[in-house]
């Protein structure tokens, strides 16, 4: 095993420290044996080293002649560490009072020299304001350049003792308010100063090209010296505003509103951009409220009444959201645009409404409108709550203002999207416009006129097979049940009802004649309508042919056996039929009314007849068989002749049948122009609303007036505004009350004649 020889050794070490002040000290670090430590000892001198004699004042001398140097932009003749370490010297004996007085005092006569230059400039006078502000700017930058160097100096001065006295300033800050107080503070001086800076910023507003450094060099300055607010931005704020004030009276008169909005939107974008580029940022409030306030707030009326009207109508849609953004920026402006938003739907949505002429394209026009408002409200007003539901109310006014007509017109518009053969949309674009005239129904008060065209034109459809999608149908019928309710829709769902039961019926019909032993060589269809669910039909009662009175009894037969105590009213006005005919191209088949059918009928029987002689074999109704002549003798298929020609039937005119017709289809269908709404049946439906109208206003008035037995007129007209729910007139009311009071549902109170009691 090897035995460890080494030996314990000591160690003993010499630290040389330097002071501060270039002196050394000694101290000994000792190193003993293991498991012991010994502590580190650094004693300073007992005395402390004197300075030469006149050191402070030859280093004075020193520092003197180079912070000169630095001012008068010549070279040093020292080194820069050993004027650092001389500083340091001093203040470590206590020098640093006076060394700070004396610095500031050289800092002070070398400003004071400097306003010379723009006090007695012999040229001052003919010196344009530009040259002026580059002297200003030369004379700025070369004050903080020399600032920095003397500091970088006296950084030991600026660190310790101006550090340790809260109420000196920094070398720094002495340099800015030497040069504040004496320059810059100067009357003459800064007038000059802001003048020349106001007027390159004219010049840049004006298109002209300009130093913007010189201009953020010298804002710089009035900001560091802290006088930027008070000696510039006033001045500046009060400039702009004359300036803006006398721009937005003059480009009103001169351009349009969509040119003058792309205008301010610009000068608002080069402001920005001057705060950005050279202006303080506590600038940007005061300077963008000044700019909005006199090109769009003192204007925004103007602006309006010029050019909101054009910019709808066109669709502008960039112009209307630049509008919407430039006034959401200005005090009162959004209510302002909201107001004029809303008096132009009214007013245009009111001409589309109002104006008989514009009828047949009423609807169409206000779904364009519609559709247009929509857009501007979603692209152009950011889809503001506000916007959206003044649109909706002013819809609701204008469509109101023409009571009864829209919703005629919106149900006979239904009537062209859901009758057969509309090839313009597929089920989805049918879905899609059938929404679209939902939200125009909503604004509608008076839906009871709506239901009433709705109802007989959705029967017309029915009966004659012209709906072109069942399906539609029941859409179009589960949105008004959503938007008004069960009640409003019972009876149109009642009618569909009818025709499934129909079809029913109908099957067992053709196989109880089947069982007949003289089955007809006509084949019947018959549809039995529950009368409370239809329109209203006038019975008409005309001379059939004896097979087909024949055929309605057995059917009658038929019916009753299985319905007991109901009873069958024919309507020969919905009839229709397909006749076979012969003509010398060949055998056609005629889709035709009943009507029709009666009339072609008779020719079976003679050549020719006049119009007299087919009334009285007919019994159709004067009117009715001349529209019934014409659309057989005047029409695109002439299957019979008149004598004599002309677009028109009138009495004395005779007909024959028309052998030589010809066609290229093998059923052609002839118009049925008793399906064409006459004025007749517009006013009888409208008056039939109406009716129905008092008889509502009669059963609420009784509803109320029994439950609450004592009633005033007012508090009873407010009950009925409540529950009805379409628009009427308080004389209206009137009439009513006075109906039930004569017909002792009611009675006056005999003291208090403006009182109501309810008569059990």
């Amino acid at each position: 095993m090897a035995e460890d020889t080494r030996q314990d050794k000591r160690a003993s070490f010499s630290i040389t420290e330097h002071s501060a002040n270039g002196m050394a000290r000694t101290s000994a670090v000792a190193s003993g044996k293991t498991g012991t430590s010994k502590k580190l000892v650094i004693k300073n001198f007992k005395d402390r080293p004197k300075l030469a004699e006149n050191y402070t004042e030859d280093t004075w001398l020193k520092l003197r002649d180079a912070v000169g140097a630095i001012q008068n932009s010549t070279s040093i003749k020292y080194n820069l560490e050993e004027l650092y370490q001389a500083v340091e010297n001093l203040c470590s004996y206590k020098v640093s009072p006076t060394l700070y007085k004396q610095l500031r005092q050289v800092c002070e006569d070398h400003v004071q020299a400097q306003i010379h230059q723009f006090r007695e400039y012999p040229f001052l006078c003919s010196l344009d304001n530009l040259s002026f502000l580059k002297r200003m700017n030369r004379c700025w930058q070369d004050h903080c350049r020399q600032t920095i160097m003397i500091r970088s100096i006296f950084l030991f001065l600026d660190r310790t003792y101006v550090l340790q006295n809260s109420l000196l300033p920094s070398i720094w800050d002495t340099g800015l308010e030497l040069f504040r107080t004496h320059i810059v503070s100067d009357s003459a001086v800064q007038k000059r100063t802001v003048e020349g800076i106001l007027e390159q910023i004219e010049l840049e507003r004006n298109g002209e090209t300009v130093d913007r450094s010189l201009l953020r060099s010298l804002l710089g300055m009035l900001s560091d010296l802290q006088v930027y607010k008070d000696s510039f931005e006033e001045r500046f704020l009060t400039e702009t505003n004359r300036l803006y004030a006398a721009e937005g009276q003059r480009l009103m008169q001169e351009r349009d509103v969509p040119e003058y909005l792309h205008h301010v939107a610009r000068r608002l974008e080069e402001e920005n951009d001057r705060i950005v580029s050279y202006l303080d940022q506590s600038t940007q409030k005061p300077l963008i409220s000044c700019v909005e306030k006199q090109l769009l707030g003192e204007h925004m009326t103007a602006i309006l009444q010029k050019g909101l009207s054009t910019l709808l109508d066109e669709n502008r849609v960039t112009e209307l959201t630049l509008l919407y953004q430039l006034f959401s920026k200005v005090k009162g402006g959004l209510p302002t645009l909201l107001q004029f938003w809303r008096d132009y739907i009214k007013s245009f949505g009111g001409e589309i409404v109002c104006t008989p002429e514009k009828d047949k394209d009423m609807v169409q026009d206000l779904l364009d409108f519609k559709d247009k408002m929509d857009n501007v409200a979603q692209s152009c007003f950011a889809r503001n709550e506000s916007f959206i539901n003044a649109m909706k109310e002013a819809f609701e006014t204008f469509i109101n203002k023409r009571p009864n007509k829209p919703a005629e017109l919106i149900a006979c518009d239904n009537r062209f999207c859901l009758r057969a053969g509309n090839k313009e949309a597929t089920e989805e674009e049918l879905e899609r416009i059938l929404d679209k005239i939902m939200i125009i129904f909503r604004f509608i008060h008076g839906k009871d006129v709506f239901e009433a065209f709705y109802k007989k034109d959705l029967a017309k459809r029915l009966l004659v097979g012209k709906s072109a999608s069942v399906d539609a149908e029941k859409s179009m019928l589960s949105k008004l049940k959503h938007e008004c309710g069960a009640a409003f829709t019972s009876k149109l769902e009642g009618m569909f009802k009818d025709m499934e039961l129909s079809k029913d019926i109908m099957i067992q019909f053709k196989q109880y004649i089947q069982n007949q032993s003289e089955p007809s060589n006509i084949e019947l269809t018959v549809n039995i309508l529950t009368m409370g669910y239809w329109p209203s039909y006038t019975p008409m009662e005309v001379h059939l042919p004896t097979e087909m009175v024949k055929l309605q009894e057995v059917f009658k037969l038929f019916y009753l056996g299985k319905h007991s105590g109901r009873k069958l009213q024919w309507q020969p006005t919905l009839g229709h039929a397909v006749l076979k005919a012969e003509f010398k191209e060949g055998k056609k088949e005629l889709q035709v009314s009943l009507f029709q059918t009666l009339v072609l009928l008779m020719f079976n029987e003679g050549e020719e007849f006049s119009m007299e002689e087919i009334r009285a074999a007919t019994g159709i109704e004067e009117g009715e068989l001349k529209r019934t002549l014409q659309s057989l003798a005047c029409g695109k298929a002439r299957v019979l002749n008149k004598n004599p020609r002309g677009k028109d039937v009138e009495d004395g005119d005779r007909f024959n049948f028309n052998n030589d017709f010809k066609h290229k289809l093998f059923r052609i269908k002839i118009n049925q122009i008793q399906m064409k709404e006459t004025v007749e049946e517009q006013v009888s439906t409208t008056e039939r609303v109406f009716q129905d109208r008092q008889y509502q206003i009669d059963a609420a008035v009784v509803r109320i007036m029994k439950m609450r037995k004592t009633l005033s007129h007012n508090l009873l007209v407010s009950e009925l505004y409540n529950q009805l729910k379409f628009p009427v007139k308080p004389g209206d009311l009137k009439k009513r009350i006075e109906s039930l009071i004569d017909r002792d549902y009611m009675e006056r109170d005999k003291e208090t004649p403006n009182q109501y009691h309810y008569v059990a």
